[in-house]
């Protein structure tokens, strides 16, 4: 109900109260009549709270229903009493019996209300979760521990002297501290009930709990004034039984959980946990008090005494037990979400983060004391046709029964993983060859599988890779998943060792990390020199600087590998330029057979044209005192020049100081005739494909290429040369110089210079 709907059955209530008040006590009327005004006023809200409740039930459902018809029996009896004590008070000349029927009704509230108000406390809104019927029973506990322990605060101090003047008889006795028992009880569980967690329905049960208030404050004005011997009640007394009975029926009228929305506060909890210990230690101060001064307990002051102690009992085992079993939920919660952080869902199998974890702890004891381990990287064949043609749900059960034959294949003490959608880790651990377990799995996951009655054939692609030194775990998976897309490569259904030099599936390997470093500091990195000869008579008349790294695990590592590398990572600007400054440091001390002969450096051909290679190649020969002439850069293409003007202009510039060039495996790159007319190049060097003694077509392009090198003045060197014949029959073609393993391998500036050839 929006707020103002709610605010106007309020402002009729009060309306109405003051009304009623206002005219039975003006002094207007005569006390005849002004007794019926009251009466009619509290009759009439008795009246409207029965109405009102047992009308808007049947729209109710669940705590909302329930509490209005328990609230509606409780308001049906109090009218009922209000008529038969209205009908003695105005039309019976005898006075009303006590007890009477009256009273009979008037005490239907109290033991209608209690189970109203405690439904309306428990309402709650749909999806908020279930109950919890043991906090519930805590405060009702709560409220008869505080009821029994003020009970025996009020019935020594006052309460107990009145009764016992205004009862004539046990029954008269037992009504007489029923009225003052049930205010006190009502008035309680409200205020625990409102002092409890925020409930849903904090302002239905603040209107109702306000009514009962009203209704317990006149019954303790009336109690007094009969034990006091008055013969009327004022009607501002009374106004409490009116506005109680009006509150009630506003409750009822107003809307509870199903639409209010759940706040957002939270009430603290100390005042709950406390609120039964004040007034029980106030019993106790009592006690000692009555003991000090002699004064002995009754027998109702001991009754309720030891109710009182039994429910304190009572509550703390009850606590005991929720608490209990709350923690008995909270650790099975953590344990299912612990199981569900860890673990893949579908196949049960541990998921990334559990094998990675136990990967990096297996690493560790493989690090101190050698404890050796292996990992398997496992990725499904054909996988995505089996969901083409089956759906995701047949896929999903191929994947748990792979999940279980990966478990048979492999020990027990091993983790099996599901690492990705239809990729699989396994972390092999206690020695042995795991080459055997990865065998095992490609025999049991290439078996058919059953798949509603159709016959399903996979395979899988293994990764293995081996603990190394100061490997980690992301080090370890990124490696088996390099040897496993190899495997990919090579046809599928193949189990693969780690080498460094596996390039995974995007091209880079940890040959190119490790390069990279290589290049940073310049540890492992070193130039070779192979010589250049005249084949006339095999006189060196230069030398090629070639770079050569030696990697710390697998060893020298070939130059060509070395360049593709340094070209993926975009770092082959860094090899180029440590060559050329090494090469001319070198070339400038060279003494003996080799003083004056020229160096050949490799370098980009794509570098031409940049102002900052132009000033490295400078920075170089000058530095170094090395002769420009001395120079001459092989340019080497392995993808198209960027700006061929750009390139040529580059050239000539650097030709203008003294530097010289070449055109590197020349008949293999791009546009090679076209690069030989646009870049004034000194020589051509022959790729070693053209350097065949067959008499063939490879003769045929190799002694046109001389012929038109020789008609625009440029020398031709032959790579490549293995044999006599093969030299005889380059300077049979006009080719004049040569290079090979027939005249000397790459060898270190030392070595080589040992054992060079005398001139002729």
């Amino acid at each position: 109900m929006p707020r103002g709907s709610a605010s106007k059955p309020l402002l009729v209530a009060a309306v109405s109260v003051t009304a009623v008040v206002g005219l039975g006590g003006s002094g207007l009327l005569s006390p005849w009549w002004s007794q019926f005004v009251d009466d009619l006023g509290q009759f009439g809200a008795g009246a409207a709270a029965t109405l009102a409740c047992w009308l808007t039930a049947p729209r109710r459902s669940g705590a909302q229903r329930r509490w209005r018809l328990w609230m509606g029996a409780g308001a049906f009896g109090w009218t009922i009493g209000q008529f038969i004590w209205s009908w003695y008070q105005l039309f019976r000349a005898d006075a009303l019996p006590s007890p009477s029927a009256a009273d009979a009704g008037y005490l239907m509230l109290p033991v209608f209300a209690l189970p109203a108000v405690v439904s309306l406390a428990a309402a709650r809104p749909a999806g908020d979760g279930p109950r919890r019927r043991p906090g519930q029973l805590v405060m009702v506990l709560d409220g008869l521990i505080v009821v029994g322990a003020l009970f025996v605060l009020t019935w020594a101090t006052t309460l107990g002297s009145v009764v016992r003047a205004g009862a004539g008889s046990a029954f008269a006795y037992s009504v007489a501290i029923a009225y003052p028992v049930t205010d006190l009880v009502l008035t309680v569980i409200v205020i625990l009930l409102l002092a409890a967690s925020t409930p849903a329905n904090r302002a239905q049960l603040t209107v109702l709990g306000a009514g009962l208030v009203c209704l317990t404050f006149s019954d303790s004005v009336f109690a007094y004034l009969v034990s006091k011997g008055a013969d009327s009640m004022p009607p501002l007394a009374d106004a409490g039984f009116t506005a109680g009975m009006a509150l009630v029926a506003v409750a009822a009228l107003k809307t509870g959980a199903e639409t209010q929305a759940r706040p957002a506060a939270r009430r603290s909890r100390w005042v709950q946990l406390l609120l039964p210990y004040v007034p029980v230690a106030g019993t106790g101060v009592l006690l000692i008090v009555q003991l000090v001064r002699g004064i002995e307990m009754d027998g109702v002051e001991i009754a309720v005494e030891t109710a009182v102690i039994s429910l304190l009992i009572i509550r703390q085992a009850v606590t005991l037990i929720e608490n209990a079993v709350l923690l008995d939920r909270v650790s099975d919660s953590q344990a299912r979400l612990t199981h569900q952080a860890f673990h893949d869902a579908l196949t049960g199998l541990s998921n990334r983060v559990l094998f990675h974890d136990r990967l990096a702890h297996a690493l560790a004891l493989h690090h101190r004391d050698g404890h050796p381990l292996a990992v398997l990287f496992c990725d499904l064949d054909d996988f995505k046709t089996v969901n083409d043609r089956f759906g995701h749900h047949a896929g999903d059960r191929l994947l748990r029964q792979v999940a279980a034959r990966l478990r048979g294949a492999v020990r027990e003490a091993d983790t099996v993983a599901r690492v990705g959608g239809d990729e699989f880790a396994v972390l092999l651990e206690g020695g042995g060859d795991p080459g055997e377990p990865a065998e095992r799995i490609m025999n049991a996951v290439g078996r058919p599988f059953d798949l509603d009655g159709q016959t399903v054939t996979i395979g899988v692609s293994i990764g293995l890779v081996e603990a190394g030194s100061a490997l980690t775990a992301d080090v370890m998976l990124r490696r088996a998943d390099a040897a496993m897309y190899a495997g990919k490569r090579r046809g599928k259904g193949r189990l693969v060792r780690y080498r460094v030099d596996l390039p995974d599936g995007t091209g880079s390997s940890d040959l190119a990390e490790a390069l990279a470093a290589t290049l940073r500091d310049g540890n492992g990195l070193d130039v070779h020199y192979q010589p250049i000869v005249r084949l006339a008579d095999e006189t060196v008349v230069a030398v090629e600087a070639l770079a050569r790294w030696t990697h710390p695990s697998l060893g020298p590592v070939s130059t060509d590998l070395v360049i593709a590398t340094a070209e993926e990572i975009g770092l082959i600007r860094l090899v180029d330029d440590f060559v050329l400054d090494r090469a001319c440091r070198d070339a400038a001390g060279f003494r003996g057979a080799w003083e004056g002969i020229a160096v050949h450096v490799n370098t980009s051909a794509a570098r031409l044209g940049r102002p900052e290679h132009e000033e490295t190649v400078r920075d170089a020969v000058l530095r170094h005192g090395l002769a420009p002439h001395r120079l001459l850069l092989e340019l080497t293409e392995t993808a198209p020049l960027p700006d061929l003007a750009a390139a040529a202009g580059a050239v000539r510039r650097l030709g203008r100081l003294g530097v010289r060039f070449a055109l590197d495996d020349f008949g293999t790159g791009y546009n090679a005739l076209a690069q030989l007319h646009a870049l004034p190049v000194h020589e051509v060097k022959l790729d070693r494909s053209f350097t065949v003694a067959d008499g063939g077509r490879s003769e045929a392009v190799c002694r046109s290429i001389v012929q038109i090198c020789a008609g625009m003045g440029v020398t031709v060197v032959a790579e490549g040369v293995e044999t006599d014949e093969q030299a005889a029959a380059m300077a049979a073609l006009g080719c004049d110089y040569g290079q090979g393993h027939r005249f000397g391998a790459s060898a270190p500036l030392a070595t080589l210079s040992r054992d060079a050839p005398s001139p002729a």
